[in-house]
């Protein structure tokens, strides 16, 4: 039977998967796993049904269908498209629940059909005339008033028709390249004197805005409807048989094919060469009346039938962000600044040594609700200039464009500090800024590893190396997310800042062991991927199985691991009590009976983005003593075989307890969110008194800054 997501009215339930399940060897019966692919639709289907919450502002519920939009987007470039090259090599396996290739296809085109239909009627029939009661309109050309219609004829004349490039395709002219995303638009032409139509392709240039302004504030027309309204001035002379405008979607993975390159600089920039020629996997067309373009499209671009999907209310609706820039806080959520912790700047604001702070105490940051560029990024930059620091060391994996970060490490490098900056070149989307990065901090004399062959560096750590009373003490730094102050606004992740002796140790080793060379490398306090999280995890795991108050809580990203799902289902079916946080893609049956009937999942989706990965064990550290480790893992292959994590143990009693009082707080019962069902659904808290986590954590942030915990005291 094939997977299907269906979302009711009210949006409450969102069911995954239709078909049974089996008691019977979990680690071999496909029944007891969820597709990982349709788990993640269900993950966007989540998103998406945040658009017609009602609760929340309106141009929120806007930016949630942008945000949906854009993940699908990615999900094609990279999850379809790996599905297609495996169909097209004749790969033979089959998914841990039993699908092969093709019949994961099938399912997710059945899957999208079904979310995006519920998306265009969300846009169309919901959005839509709210935003006009608030004079937010997105008109059509031949609707606009004599006003705005010589606006966006001069717009047109003065911006846009100059950098137009009409291409024809015939005999002497073949069929253009199609660049992943882009905005086109299919035309056929006729000359007067003949019967046959002649194609021709209009792309629509980035430069332009998507949405054009008219006279009134919260007035726009779509560039496209702008183009269409003047083609006789691209193709003069010529009659306009019709229109089609259309997007695709390309092959955007990278492959690389030789981890043993001498060069691997130099074979990431080819591959990102090649990225630009990826097969096209999607067809995304706005209308279904050119059959005549479709039937073009669909032959030059080697596309089936089941890899075109129409779009008839606006098609890349990640375009719909630039309304959030309109000057209407009253459709937006309440501004809110991250709070500064009374540990990083004292009770009066006045300038605290983060060095003595952590001396005396670890410090833990809750983000976004306080401070990144106060916290992490502030250290950092102490660093830099203290004259008693003689070196930093850290991971760089996702960072902003313009990193104060970036700024503070190449200005201590020309202060004479030792700096060694690990540099994941391979994270996808990001992989031309990385390299960017990394010859701006080879230039200034910073010592630079690009990852490790066959292996991705997505631990988030720093090291800090600091000369004090004739000794050198380490200061390290451990995030659930990246040195990025953009997303570090956006994203809930956790970081801690510490001068434990032993963690310093162990971090000294670690570095070492990423940039020389190292044999097998045992740690105390750290879970280090791939060679001991795995193993380290299945420890803590079967340890609980022997308690009699086993109890486990973990959150994470994504649950897809076969291994650790089995793992779970066994520790379950031992009397362990088990409460997973996963807020994408979740592999796992949680309540079946006999198999997981103490395993619960649940899934928080809301303003800011769920990214900490926190595990904690009630007996981890001993029978009765509990045990947290956070860090950059979630519990899928890649993380636990195929890249550098981190999870570190924390060892301070009141970093711990804000830890495990954040969980307790995630897994309340009336918390938003969703709860995962047996049989694949999720249903949705929909109760009038639900508790808004984030909203609460905003509070909580205020709160202890307002209590004036002072330095060295909380």
């Amino acid at each position: 039977m094939v997977e299907e997501i269906e979302m009711e009215a009210d949006s409450a339930v969102l069911s995954l998967d239709g078909r049974g399940y089996s008691v019977a060897s979990f680690d071999d019966n496909p029944t007891n796993y969820f597709n990982r692919e349709l788990s993640w639709l269900a993950f966007n289907g989540r998103v998406l049904s945040l658009a017609m919450d009602v609760k929340i502002p309106l141009l929120e519920r806007l930016k949630f269908l942008a945000i949906y939009s854009g993940n699908l987007d990615e999900f094609f470039q990279v999850r379809v498209a790996g599905l297609h090259d495996v169909v097209a090599g004749e790969v033979r396996f089959r998914s841990p629940d039993g699908r092969t290739p093709d019949e994961q296809l099938e399912a997710i085109r059945h899957a999208v059909v079904q979310l995006e239909l519920h998306r265009q009627d969300i846009f169309t029939n919901q959005l839509v005339p709210q935003l006009e009661l608030q004079g937010i309109t997105i008109h059509r050309y031949e609707d606009l008033r004599a006003d705005d219609i010589k606006i966006a004829d001069a717009y047109f004349d003065d911006q846009v028709f100059p950098i137009l490039t009409p291409l024809a395709v015939d005999p002497g002219h073949p069929f253009p390249y199609i660049s992943d995303l882009s905005l086109n638009l299919g035309v056929r032409v006729r000359r007067p004197s003949e019967e046959r139509a002649r194609f021709a392709r209009v792309k629509i240039p980035d430069q332009l805005d998507r949405l054009v302004k008219l006279s009134t504030p919260g007035s726009f027309l779509r560039i496209e409807d702008l183009i269409v309204a003047h083609l006789d001035q691209l193709f003069p002379g010529l009659d306009i048989v019709e229109h089609l405008a259309f997007r695709v979607t390309r092959n955007a993975d990278l492959n690389y094919r030789d981890e043993e390159a001498d060069d691997l600089l130099e074979l990431v920039e080819m591959e990102l060469r090649r990225r630009r020629f990826g097969n096209a996997v999607r067809l995304e067309i706005g209308s279904t009346d050119s059959e005549a373009i479709r039937s073009l499209l669909r032959r030059e671009l080697e596309l089936d039938d089941a890899d075109i999907y129409v779009d008839k209310s606006f098609l890349a609706m990640s375009d719909l962000w630039a309304l959030m820039k309109l000057d209407r806080s009253d459709l937006r959520f309440d501004d809110f600044s991250p709070v500064v912790p009374a540990r990083v700047s004292g009770r009066s604001g006045d300038t605290v040594d983060l060095f003595d702070e952590l001396r005396d105490r670890d410090l833990l940051v809750h983000h976004p609700y306080e401070s990144f560029s106060a916290s992490t990024q502030e250290l950092i930059r102490r660093a830099a200039k203290d004259p008693d620091v003689v070196a930093i060391k850290m991971t760089l994996y996702r960072t902003s464009s313009d990193s104060p970060i970036i700024r503070a490490l190449v200005r201590a490098a020309e202060r004479g500090k030792q700096v060694a900056v690990l540099i994941e070149l391979k994270a996808r989307f990001d992989e031309r800024a990385n390299i960017g990065w990394a010859r701006t901090l080879e230039q200034a004399g910073v010592h630079v590893t690009y990852g490790l062959p066959g292996l991705k560096i997505h631990a988030k750590i720093t090291m800090i190396v600091r000369r004090e009373a004739g000794q050198m003490v380490r200061y390290c730094h451990f995030g659930t997310g990246n040195y990025n102050q953009g997303t570090a606004k956006l994203y809930g992740d956790f970081s801690l800042m510490t001068a434990n002796e032993k963690l310093g140790d162990e971090v000294a080793v670690l570095f070492n062991t990423l940039t020389g060379y190292g044999g097998e490398v045992s740690y105390d306090e750290l879970l280090v991927a791939p060679d001991g999280l795995r193993s380290g995890l299945n420890a803590l795991i079967r340890q609980e199985m022997r308690s009699p108050t086993g109890r486990i809580i973990m959150k994470m990203n994504s649950l897809v691991d076969p291994g650790m799902i089995g793992l779970l289902y066994e520790a379950s079916q031992s009397g362990v009590e088990i409460d997973l946080i996963v807020r994408g893609i979740c592999g796992l049956r949680p309540g079946v009976p006999g198999l997981s009937d103490n395993i619960r999942v649940r899934s928080i989706i809301g303003r800011y983005l769920e990214h900490a990965r926190v595990y904690y064990f009630a007996n981890g550290a001993g029978e009765g003593e509990s045990l947290v480790y956070m860090g950059s893992a979630d519990l899928m292959q890649r993380n636990l075989d195929h890249r550098v994590e981190t999870l570190v143990a924390l060892s301070d009693p009141s970093v711990a307890k804000r830890i495990e009082d954040a969980l307790q707080l995630d897994l309340e019962p009336n918390v938003q969110g969703w709860n995962l069902s047996p049989d694949g659904s999720w249903h949705r808290n929909t109760s009038d008194d639900r508790l808004d986590l984030h909203a609460e954590f905003e509070r909580q942030a205020i709160a202890r800054r307002k209590s004036g915990t002072a330095p060295g005291r909380g």
